[in-house]
């Protein structure tokens, strides 16, 4: 691809997703090296979000609250949802949108992208904000960024990569969450953790039953067997489907 069709592309991505606005904030973060913050509203989202310019945030706002990769329906009407990944919130404000009288629970390990996520669920009392990791235990585990964006950060086990940056974070299990945050079952259980999602469904078997819907996005292309283990952690889920990157099983039946 050319320089001249890279640039193109990159423009009209910003088009789409914020407008002239966001494409002039695009050219002036590239000039000046700069990462400057954009707020924006959506059409069907209550309140303004915020994104990073020059940063993977567009690409997840375009995936999450315009493309509504997470739009389904079903019989219940969930009142918890966990989601873990959170990124800079955008998911939790697409739950709480859809779903106002929820309880979302949004997980995110990262610093950066959890101080912009508490800043876009603000105005959403109903979403509560933990900063961890979803893990096969609790403790603390390794993040790393592998410089594949501020979407594409990792929690790995032991000897981390030296080319990579690395620290420690806090890690939970998903029946550690709900402990320490009163849960008796979890409705929507939404996971999108960068390959992590293996050790998870994996260690699975002291919380699987309590949950009623699964909404995954599986990362085999980073860590080979995410989707056999999430196969075989959800064999009481006898519905799937797909839309997008996101694999969702089922316990209760689509609607729509």
């Amino acid at each position: 691809m050319s320089k001249f069709s890279h640039a193109y592309n990159k423009i009209r991505h910003y088009y789409l997703a914020l407008g002239l606005g966001g494409v002039l904030a695009f050219i002036f973060a590239k000039l000046f090296g700069t990462r400057p913050l954009f707020k924006t509203k959506v059409a069907g989202i209550k309140h303004p979000v915020y994104v990073r310019i020059a940063t993977t945030d567009a690409s997840v706002l375009r995936q999450v609250l315009m493309e509504q990769h997470y739009n389904m329906s079903f019989k219940m009407v969930p009142k918890i949802i966990l989601d873990a990944g959170a990124n800079i919130g955008l998911s939790a404000v697409y739950f709480a949108n859809k779903y106002p009288d929820a309880t979302i629970i949004a997980l995110e390990p990262e610093s950066s992208n959890f101080l912009l996520l508490q800043k876009n669920i603000s105005p959403y009392p109903q979403i509560k904000s933990l900063q961890a990791a979803l893990w096969k235990e609790s403790g603390h585990i390794n993040l790393i960024d592998p410089s594949n964006g501020h979407h594409g950060f990792q929690t790995v086990e032991g000897k981390t990569n030296d080319c990579a940056r690395s620290w420690l974070v806090e890690a939970l299990t998903v029946d550690g969450i709900m402990s320490r945050m009163g849960l008796r079952t979890i409705d929507i259980l939404k996971i999108d953790i960068e390959g992590a999602e293996k050790e998870v469904f994996e260690n699975s078997a002291d919380w699987i039953d309590k949950i009623e819907v699964i909404m995954a996005e599986l990362h085999d292309g980073l860590k080979p067997g995410c989707s056999r283990a999430f196969i075989e952690a959800t064999k009481a889920f006898p519905q799937e489907f797909s839309k997008g990157e996101t694999v969702m099983r089922l316990r209760t039946a689509k609607t729509a």
